[in-house]
């Protein structure tokens, strides 16, 4: 079994891949989703949620990916507001496994958190560390394309991530760019990473995707606990020290306390920045000039058509459902005159609709929403305006 944090030779490397590791997967589910406000509050944030379907976002999520791996192998990391309602959706996964951060410290710290539990329970295991918030709409496409890179990230040291293939040239998403052709894995494409890239400007990613070379990254990485953690003491040494400290307290009595003393501790950092950034230039050509001889690759994109959204907004859940163009959109009954475009979600209300054309209309029990589709996006903006005045009964 590979130590976590551990070195290895290449002949070790060899070895080490042929050991059989648990496969586990590592659901983020932190996240408050203003956006979604006002159904989407600090205790019910968007996971928790069923935005697109009957089910919530999380389960969603969960049995999409049930038939690769077990419930007793699912873990989630959430916050202490959320760890509750998160333990009451995954009823077979153990409560142990729903890992509350006592304060939020970005996917670095939290993919750290879950791999030193991993390392602990398993001695080391592969990790599928995925979004328990996003929509997929072939499953079935999905789960051979995370087959095939957790077969590539069983190799001690790869890091592999799936990439969307850009439908638009979005500028709200980071950019992946692939290199060269490196394995097939089941049979599926993957390449290697030449450099990750921030969100750009609109010219700049109309050119990512016209060169067909560029990816959306949607933040779904696979690789072994040991590979992560080895990952962050070259790159993020303080939080792996932090770390190593709290791991130290795991299934004893002091690990409560240590978790809140610790976690502020950790850099708060997104894992793209921490890790995949500086594992990327470690070993690309572009390092490679710069630097003297790179080493080979490690970082590897695995294109992903598989109808994916982050639904990030009132009005991609509305192009989520509207069956054509112009649609009405609605969770409950109601009637339009010269109405179209329109998102409505008040399943307790009949709405009559008449006259307008591309709105949003959320009713909760203490709080309406009603905005223009093109200015979802700002819905966040109420959020934090309700939160310099305190109103945290609307929060």
């Amino acid at each position: 079994m590979v130590e976590a944090g551990a070195f290895l030779s290449r002949a070790q490397k060899t070895a080490a891949a042929r050991v059989s590791i648990p496969t586990c997967a590592v659901l983020l589910a932190g996240g408050r989703g203003t956006r979604f406000w006002p159904r989407s509050r600090m205790r019910t944030p968007k996971q928790l949620l069923n935005i697109a379907g009957n089910e919530t976002m999380l389960r969603e999520t969960v049995a999409r990916l049930e038939p690769i791996v077990p419930l007793r192998n699912f873990w989630v990391v959430t916050n202490a507001e959320q760890s509750a309602a998160a333990r009451g959706e995954l009823r077979g996964v153990p409560s142990s496994q729903i890992l509350a951060e006592p304060l939020g410290r970005n996917t670095a710290a939290a993919i750290g958190l879950a791999a030193i539990h991993l390392a602990r329970v398993h001695g080391d295991a592969l990790m599928a560390v995925l979004p328990a918030d996003s929509y997929i709409a072939d499953a079935p496409r999905y789960r051979k394309l995370v087959r095939a890179a957790l077969d590539l990230a069983r190799s001690p040291g790869n890091l592999v991530v799936l990439g969307v293939p850009p439908g638009r040239p979005e500028t709200g998403y980071g950019y992946i760019e692939r290199g060269g052709m490196y394995a097939r894995p089941g049979g599926v494409a993957a390449y290697s990473v030449r450099r990750f890239t921030e969100k750009p400007a609109l010219p700049v990613a109309r050119k990512y995707v016209a060169s067909r070379k560029y990816f959306w990254n949607a933040g779904m990485f696979f690789w072994r606990a040991s590979t992560f953690l080895e990952n962050l003491r070259r790159f993020l040494p303080g939080t792996h020290a932090a770390l190593t400290e709290l791991a130290k307290t795991i299934g004893t009595a002091r690990y409560a306390s240590a978790l809140r003393r610790i976690y502020p501790r950790f850099e708060n950092i997104s894992v793209d920045y921490a890790v995949m950034e500086p594992a990327t230039r470690s070993t690309s050509g572009v390092s490679a000039r710069r630097n003297g001889p790179a080493g080979p690759p490690r970082v590897f994109v695995i294109p992903a058509k598989v109808g994916w959204s982050d639904i990030g907004s009132w009005t991609a859940v509305y192009e989520l459902l509207a069956s054509k163009p112009g649609a009405n959109v609605s969770a409950g009954p109601f009637f339009s005159i010269d109405a179209s475009g329109n998102y409505f979600w008040s399943p307790k209300k009949f709405i009559a609709a008449i006259g307008v054309r591309d709105m949003v209309l959320v009713e909760t029990d203490d709080a309406i929403l009603l905005c223009p589709r093109e200015r979802s996006q700002d819905v966040g903006r109420i959020v934090r305006w309700l939160e310099e005045r305190r109103l945290k009964h609307l929060l």
